[in-house]
């Protein structure tokens, strides 16, 4: 892509698409970072241990409700 040939608006919706992208990058960083440290106690092997599987996956999901509960109340203070 050739930024030199876009206009303002469509440079202004690629700088919002590209903040997004890094915030949500930044989020799943934040949520595998945290999620790893809390689920995996050991050393790990070739596969995760059943309890692992279901602490990380539970945990992920805390995250991502958490994460839209506390958007919607930034959103809903507006």
């Amino acid at each position: 892509m050739d930024l030199s040939d876009l206009n303002s608006a469509d440079m202004q919706r690629f700088y919002s698409e590209e903040q997004q992208r890094a915030m949500i990058n930044e989020m799943v960083a934040k949520m595998t970072s945290e999620c790893w440290d809390k689920c995996i106690t050991g050393t790990p092997g070739n596969k995760f241990s059943s309890s692992e599987t279901n602490c990380l996956t539970h945990c992920a999901q805390r995250y991502m409700e958490m994460s839209m509960l506390i958007m919607k109340r930034f959103q809903s203070m507006q």
